[in-house]
């Protein structure tokens, strides 16, 4: 029998995604214990705002400390994309959130932020054109359907009013946000995420004091900054990695797995009791993640012309000159251009592959 795959082992973007769900899934029973001195709004507002300026300030030591930048800066080109991302995934979402956790219980609302990951994938398989098989989409739902076991244990009286309306809102507005930001994705992603955490932090503070929060404890306040920090801004910088690897539906799926971990951790920290539903969850999404991890997408294909900046070394697909000295054997950015190219190898519908397959086998 095969020994485990270690993280250390994985593809970039596979382990970027797992780490980023581990991160975020772990700080979700941190910021439950944060609930009970900080309302939920204000709350939300706080983790972003410690993603957005915990991520600043790592740029900034960056760039005191004279080190060149490891990813290529956002581009003018990228401001539409990012500017869309940060609208839906930063300002309307939260808003929608807000007006459905106001409206209908936390058991159901947490059934429907299970939404995210299928609008997600449906819109880049769909509207994006992202390519996917039956392995893959079987993959998805059943790390979905995992999602849906583990946070459906009370259902008691689930309807559909305006306040589940909203959530799924906002929940497709994630999923909007999420394609858009694969768009911008070959970018520097600290740079990326600091400027989507620090917008929907500014939006979600803003309406929490407008709609009379009260600011809680100082040491509360540097709690909520740290586990955003960590838990928002550390992993949306590697969701961002990972959307440049493997793609947005992928990303997604692996993402999905963030509410086992909290599960998980809400065991181990919180004591809570685990019970079937744990189990039935924790099957499925190990059956979904093995048949992503297990995927072999391998076909003849053709790169047509391109021109882009992104944090690169010389492979089959880079293999082009450089106007200064650069060892090509380690990781360097700067604007290249891919000639056209046909060859067959496996591949992820990275920023290099997002070719069609209507005309091909997969």
């Amino acid at each position: 029998m095969k020994p485990l795959m270690r993280l250390s082992s994985l593809p970039t973007g596979i382990g970027a995604a797992l780490v980023s769900a581990i991160l975020f899934g772990m700080s979700a029973p941190f910021a439950k214990m944060l609930l009970s001195d900080i309302s939920p709004l204000l709350l939300a507002g706080l983790l972003y705002v410690g993603s957005g300026s915990g991520l600043t300030a790592l740029s900034l030591l960056r760039h005191a400390r004279g080190t060149p930048p490891p990813e290529a800066p956002l581009t003018r080109k990228d401001l539409p994309w990012l500017a869309g991302a940060v609208f839906f995934g930063g300002m309307i979402a939260p808003f929608l959130l807000m007006i459905g956790l106001r409206s209908m219980p936390a058991s159901s609302a947490s059934l429907l932020l299970n939404l995210e990951g299928v609008f997600t994938a449906l819109l880049a398989w769909f509207a994006f054109h992202e390519n996917f098989d039956r392995r893959i989409a079987l993959g998805m739902l059943l790390i979905v359907a995992g999602g849906l076991v583990l946070s459906g244990r009370d259902m008691a009286g689930f309807t559909l009013p305006i306040g589940s309306l909203a959530i799924a809102g906002a929940c497709l507005c994630w999923g909007i946000d999420n394609n858009l930001t694969q768009k911008v994705s070959a970018s520097d992603p600290l740079q990326t995420a600091a400027i989507k955490g620090g917008v929907a932090g500014g939006v979600n503070l803003t309406i929490a004091l407008m709609l009379g929060a009260s600011l809680p404890p100082v040491r509360a306040i540097f709690t909520a900054l740290l586990v955003g920090f960590l838990g928002y801004g550390l992993s949306l910088s590697l969701f961002v990695l990972a959307l440049r690897y493997i793609g947005t539906a992928r990303t997604g799926a692996y993402f999905s797995l963030a509410p086992f971990v909290g599960a998980l951790v809400s065991l181990l920290l919180l004591r809570e009791s685990a019970g079937p539903y744990f189990f039935i969850a924790g099957f499925l999404m190990a059956v979904g993640g093995w048949l992503h991890l297990s995927e072999q997408h391998a076909h003849l294909h053709r790169h047509d012309p391109l021109s882009h900046a992104h944090r690169h070394l010389h492979d089959e697909h880079h293999s082009h000159e450089h106007t200064v000295e650069t060892d090509p054997t380690a990781p360097h950015t700067h604007t290249h251009l891919h000639e056209a190219l046909t060859h067959s190898h496996a591949h992820f519908p990275d920023v290099h592959h997002r070719h069609t397959h209507s005309d091909l086998s997969s």
